[in-house]
């Protein structure tokens, strides 16, 4: 709680990385319920403009090192929950 949280995410792929490189983190309570789009990368980051982590994500990744780890700014006891990342390099999932 009050520090960055860095919630690391890496990827192999066997195609080469292009502009058509998505990443999409999603979030779940911890209590259960909806899952919600916290994070969207699609050549730049664009981070959710509402829910609970609103201007509160920031992308630390580097796509062309296999990196797509985001920071959660001023981290609540109430965020615990379950984080998934996801990577698609089109053609290679």
């Amino acid at each position: 709680v009050g520090e960055q949280a860095l919630l690391k995410c890496s990827f192999r792929s066997s195609s080469p990385i292009t502009d058509s490189l998505l990443v999409d983190w999603t979030y779940r309570p911890l209590a259960g319920g909806q899952m919600e789009t916290v994070f969207h990368y699609r050549s730049v980051p664009h981070p959710t403009t509402a829910g609970r982590f609103k201007d509160r994500i920031i992308w630390v990744g580097n796509v062309a090192n296999g990196d797509a780890s985001i920071a959660i700014q001023s981290p609540e006891l109430s965020d615990n929950g379950t984080f998934i990342c996801s990577v698609k390099n089109p053609p290679d999932v």
